[in-house]
């Protein structure tokens, strides 16, 4: 095993552990606080998640002899931030994350539920992502609507890493937030004391809450949103980049590994898409045989990071909320478009797409259940009426 590490694996695992945390830590901070967490369980959770994934993508790897990249639920976490007032508070969605987590466990273990999940139409798991994401990517212009010396420099930041490299976008973002936040936004005195006690983060317990509200509005639409817009991608990446791993193990470790982070705050990990691309790819290493340790050095990087989880949260608190939506929604926008893209290609399936991603987008509960479980239902039933319909004429 030690003779296929390369440098180069070395190098594309800390780039794919910079990139994955990186880019979307602050979207799992602002979910946690959204959903109930105080500060010390957002933290807790963040360690957790990182923790988890890390373990996760070094024990798969050296496994399956594959790069394969963990990475936390963004856009699950990004589902969390639209949801508020949870009844029963943080404790009721960890009770809905652990419950998340045994269903995927449940799917990888049973296919006919992993086929189910796999048959929900792409348009209408695209516009219900695309409706969870849509008020977050509206984060960053209502930041420079609240000010734009502090907004404006986080937005333009952002494009001018793009055109440099796309995966330096979000970077550049968070240093242009990290200069805001040092010279524009007034910090109280002392803010910094105990910075160094609180760089490692304490595990904090959340004794889980289990309702009918919360499996049916959070964890069946984050079971959901995981597996078809994590998954299930991340596996069909393996599969472009020449690796053919048997679906349901991966399903189950990763199942598994949340169902850990669930307690200490964490929403779930799943296989990745984005940074599986990059382990799985020729700048990995040239022979694709000992690529899988990009993926296993990536791990170790994310445990690390995951450790320092507190610096980083106590950091980002003292930003104005607004500031802390803007990184979140620019570190979307990409997912954002391209699940959109995704949900209105087909002009057959566009209008029940379109009554998903609404009643989705609305974040409107009916009878404690949220948007995106009536969004994904309202468009089934659409898309089964234009079915009927096109029999009937036919």
């Amino acid at each position: 095993m030690l003779k296929d590490f390369s440098p180069q694996a070395l190098v594309m695992g800390l780039l794919v552990a910079f990139v994955g945390f990186a880019s979307s830590f602050a979207v799992v901070v602002h979910g946690a606080v959204v959903a109930g967490a105080t500060e010390a369980q957002a933290t807790s959770g963040l360690m957790a998640l990182s923790i988890a994934m890390g373990l996760c993508g070094i024990i798969l790897s050296a496994w399956k002899r594959m790069p394969i990249s963990v990475a936390w639920s963004t856009p699950g976490a990004a589902f969390l931030a639209t949801l508020t007032g949870i009844e029963g508070g943080f404790p009721v969605a960890v009770g809905a994350f652990i419950l998340s987590s045994l269903l995927i466990i449940v799917a990888g273990l049973f296919k006919p539920l992993g086929r189910l999940v796999a048959s929900i139409p792409p348009a209408l798991a695209s516009a219900m992502l695309a409706g969870v994401l849509v008020s977050l990517c509206f984060a960053p212009i209502k930041a420079i609507g609240f000010d734009p010396k502090l907004g404006g420099p986080l937005v333009i930041a952002f494009f001018l890493g793009g055109l440099i490299n796309r995966l330096l976008a979000v970077p550049a973002a968070l240093v242009a937030f990290a200069a805001v936040v040092a010279f524009g936004v007034e910090i109280p005195n002392g803010a910094f004391a105990g910075v160094g006690e609180a760089l490692w983060p304490q595990p904090e317990w959340v004794t889980p809450q289990f309702t009918l509200a919360g499996l049916v509005s959070i964890a069946l639409p984050l079971f959901i949103i995981t597996m078809a817009s994590q998954n299930i991608p991340g596996i069909t990446v393996l599969k472009v980049n020449g690796y053919e791993p048997p679906p349901g193990p991966l399903f189950t470790m990763t199942g598994v590994f949340s169902l850990l982070a669930a307690p200490f705050g964490g929403v779930a990990v799943n296989l990745a898409a984005i940074t599986a691309a990059m382990c799985a790819g020729p700048d990995a290493h040239a022979d694709p045989k000992r690529r899988y340790w990009a993926g296993i050095i990536a791990g170790v990087f994310y445990v690390i990071l995951g450790l320092t989880a507190g610096g980083v949260t106590a950091f980002v608190a003292l930003a104005p909320k607004i500031l802390i939506e803007a990184v979140a929604g620019l570190a979307l926008l990409a997912a954002f478009s391209g699940s959109a893209v995704s949900a209105f290609k087909e002009a057959e399936t566009r209008e029940a797409a379109a009554v998903t991603f609404v009643t989705t987008a609305s974040g409107v509960s009916f009878a404690g259940v949220s948007g995106a479980f009536w969004g994904l239902l309202a468009g089934g039933a659409v898309m089964a009426l234009g079915a009927v319909s096109r029999r009937l004429r036919g």
